[in-house]
């Protein structure tokens, strides 16, 4: 599920429930008797179609504009990236930081996404996806928030392993931004390993 698709297709059910019974038989009185005469049946179903698309275009565009709002998105936003970074600890690295990630990280983490989603109207949010594949291995990447119209990137989260100097390995949780072509690292704090090193990040996909 991603950016303005997710929202759609919540919205799916609400607004199956919200057409039935908009379009009526007494809808179409304005149709001539000599065509209906001709072609009773055909006519109706062509006049029902067309009428009863209008009315979910309608009831659609105007349940997203009252429902959807840039706290939509930043929950949104915030729930599948905990998913994706829990993903991408796996099962030997998440019990043991995952308590840590919740209570220290993840607050920061969403306090970004705040920032950035208050710079957009909500027509443009409903525009920005969050990527789905943290990288496994060695890479950094826990997810990326990025524009569906063209595929540019906004924001880019990522966790890389240090290992300074008779301290053993920490996880440095960061952000970059499409402001500086990604190149300054925006801090969001870091959580301690071991001496031992690290295993290596275990993804699958997104958490279901």
């Amino acid at each position: 599920m991603k950016g303005a698709k997710w929202f759609k297709k919540s919205l799916i059910v609400l607004v199956s429930a919200l057409t039935f019974g908009l379009v009526t038989p007494s809808d179409f009185n304005w149709l001539g008797e000599a065509d209906s005469a001709k072609h009773p049946e055909k006519d109706l179903q062509e006049a029902n179609s067309a009428r009863y698309g209008a009315s979910v275009q309608n009831v659609n565009k105007n349940i997203e504009e009252e429902l959807f709002s840039q706290n939509d998105f930043i929950q949104y936003i915030v729930c599948k990236g905990e998913e994706n970074a829990y993903c991408k600890f796996g099962g030997k690295i998440k019990p043991r930081i995952q308590a840590e990630f919740k209570a220290v990280i993840l607050p920061k983490m969403e306090e970004a996404i705040a920032v950035m989603a208050s710079s957009h109207q909500e027509h443009e949010l409903q525009q920005l996806a969050i990527s789905e594949n943290p990288a496994s291995g060695r890479g950094e990447k826990i997810f990326n928030i990025y524009n569906e119209n063209n595929g540019e990137d906004i924001m880019r989260f990522h966790v890389r392993q240090e290992n300074p100097p008779q301290e053993g390995y920490w996880f440095n949780f960061h952000y970059h931004t499409y402001h500086d072509q990604f190149a300054a690292h925006h801090d969001l704090g870091r959580i301690y390993w071991d001496k031992n090193t690290p295993p290596k990040w275990s993804s699958q996909g997104m958490l279901s």
